[in-house]
């Protein structure tokens, strides 16, 4: 694959290369290259060097400027100010730079591999056995979902794991009710879909619950069914599978509502760890990081502390020999740094869960199983809120169903997509496809347009609108391109680098070179919402360059019109890369 380096990165090396060469009593400098409005790009290092070197930043300018090859990718050189250097580049390096990326082969667009790779374990998309997934359970598949592609794409090795919970208490009152009540399980009519099992395993545990609730020997045997789960009891872990396999059923029809490819043995419930539990236990306390204290194994924190000033710690296992949250998590940490050689941990969990993974974290820095080489890291999420700003409830007041929320989003889209459809001349089967993309697209875009640590109110009109800061404004931008392209009839996109460039072209053309400079900063920080801001600042880009620059219009010179086809065609591409990181799909008409 031929990684072809920004534009900005090359200037940032000549720049660079000048400062030595212009000031070697300076040593290595940075030159601060940012962005402009008043030229392509703002060097603003001489400043320092200035200061540092006690001599004229002006005067240190214009020798810098003298030292820089003559040439190639700089059209003009200002100094400004206290010595800042506005740098304007050539048009011919856009658009050869442009060329080369959208020669790679490999269809990356120029965009390298990074130099430091490692193994990534991701925990995202945390479904409940026997529960239904709900609008909670939102943020966590999405946002992981899309942090998983990103990372993939910059070179990353990445370990899906989906920490579901299927291991407790309450698996003791289902089993036992299977037991007494051997059809409860059967669907009606025989096959199963998601919907039907959900509906199932609903009425399973609404009926368990009452005769829980009712009967105290109902209650002793679930109890006594609780353990014989937890010995390993051959039958009741074949029951307990019934349950686990009936839940997965459902997980993946609302997955797949999601356009989310969960494969099953990347579905390592907290069940999966059970193995461990003594030995992290064992290990905990013979090194001293855990101490007994009223009967539970517990860790301590000078930091963390109740209302009355006393330590509240984490409690590896209880006062009767269970074990909590915290076991299960420090076995699945030993077991991802130990086994699968993680060198990242990465839980997209909810921020209400941050104390908890703090403690959990630092507990497991003093075992010695996170270290200066080993890191975990929360991605923690907030809120999802209703247009009122409270968190989001159906009228009754109860969390809405996600699968519900899906279905809501993808009727209202599929009414857009329709009332455009006769432009475009869409079939039904398109209309039904491309609202399922659009709806399913609005809520992902909706979600991962936000910092992932803020709340953000869920308003399925403004989702859908086709203006504004929406991922149906950017499939559009797409497929209008597409539009355009089979318009194009003989002329073919073709890079012409000795045009010279409207400012409309220039301005996309920088934008569309930025694209892997983004990548690496979303990967490095777990940031989607920074890819979804360059996704719309392109296309928005794209809008001005359609108000400026007619791209099929015969008054243009066949070149003129090859080279717009060229820019319009990589930004399509662009788009498409970035929307499907994203985890959202780019009709080719809408």
């Amino acid at each position: 694959m031929a990684s072809v380096p920004s534009l900005a990165s090359t200037l940032q090396q000549q720049l660079a290369d000048a400062l030595m060469a212009a000031l070697p009593d300076a040593g290595a400098a940075d030159p601060l290259l940012r962005r402009s409005d008043r030229a392509d790009f703002q060097a603003n290092g001489i400043l320092a060097l200035a200061k540092k070197l006690k001599g004229n930043p002006r005067e240190l300018a214009a020798q810098v400027t003298a030292a820089l090859p003559a040439g190639g990718l700089i059209k003009d050189i200002e100094v400004s100010g206290p010595g800042f250097l506005n740098v304007t580049l050539t048009d011919r390096a856009i658009v050869e730079t442009l060329a080369a990326r959208a020669a790679d082969g490999e269809g990356r667009l120029g965009v390298p591999l990074k130099d430091d790779a490692g193994t990534t374990v991701i925990d995202y998309a945390q479904p409940n056995v026997a529960k239904e997934m709900h609008v909670g359970h939102l943020r966590s598949a999405v946002i992981g979902d899309a942090v998983v592609k990103i990372l993939e794409f910059t070179g990353e090795n990445v370990v899906r794991r989906h920490h579901i919970g299927d291991w407790g208490t309450q698996f003791g009152m289902l089993i036992q009710y299977l037991i007494e009540h051997p059809g409860a399980l059967r669907h009606e009519g025989g096959a199963s879909d998601g919907e039907a099992a959900m509906s199932t395993l609903n009425r399973v545990y609404k009926e368990s619950r009452v005769l829980f609730d009712s009967d105290e020997e109902f209650k002793a045997r679930s109890r006594d069914r609780v353990v014989a789960l937890q010995a390993g009891d051959p039958e009741t872990l074949k029951l307990w599978h019934r349950f686990v396999d009936e839940s997965k059923i459902y997980f993946h029809s609302v997955f797949d509502k999601l356009d989310m490819e969960i494969d099953d043995p990347d579905i390592v419930g907290e069940s999966g760890y059970n193995d461990m539990l003594e030995e992290t236990c064992r290990i905990l306390e013979e090194t001293g990081v855990a101490v007994r204290s009223e009967g539970a194994l517990c860790v301590f924190f000078d930091d963390v502390k109740g209302p009355d000033g006393n330590k509240v710690p984490l409690i590896v296992k209880k006062t009767n020999g269970g074990y909590g949250y915290a076991a299960t998590d420090l076995s699945a940490v030993r077991n991802r740094v130990q086994d699968l050689k993680a060198d990242t941990l990465l839980y997209v969990v909810d921020a209400r869960q941050s104390l908890h993974f703090r403690m959990v974290f630092e507990t497991a820095r003093r075992a010695g199983w996170l270290s200066d080489d080993v890191k975990a890291v929360q991605l923690a999420f907030g809120t999802v809120l209703g247009k009122d700003g409270k968190p989001f409830k159906t009228r009754e007041g109860e969390t809405v169903r996600l699968e519900d929320l899906l279905d809501e989003a993808v009727t209202r889209a599929t009414a857009v997509v329709r009332d455009k459809a006769d432009k475009v001349g869409l079939s039904e089967e398109e209309i039904v496809e491309n609202g399922r993309y659009v709806g399913i697209g609005a809520v992902k875009y909706a979600d991962l347009s936000t910092s992932a640590v803020r709340d953000y109110k869920f308003d399925l009109d403004q989702m859908v609108a086709l203006h504004g800061d929406t991922s149906v404004y950017l499939q559009y931008a797409y497929a209008r391109i597409q539009s355009i392209l089979r318009k194009a009839g003989d002329a073919v996109p073709a890079a012409h680098p000795e045009l010279e460039l409207a400012p409309a072209e220039r301005a996309l053309g920088l934008h569309l070179d930025q694209f892997g400079e983004v990548l690496a900063e979303v990967g490095a920080g777990y940031e989607p919402h920074k890819l979804a801001a360059y996704l719309y600042q392109l296309a928005s880009h794209l809008t001005t360059f359609y108000d400026q620059c007619q791209v099929l219009s015969p008054d243009n010179a066949p070149e003129v019109v090859e080279n717009r086809l060229f820019l319009v065609e990589l930004t399509a591409r662009t788009l498409h890369q970035g929307m499907a990181l994203l985890g959202i799909r780019t009709p080719e008409r809408l």
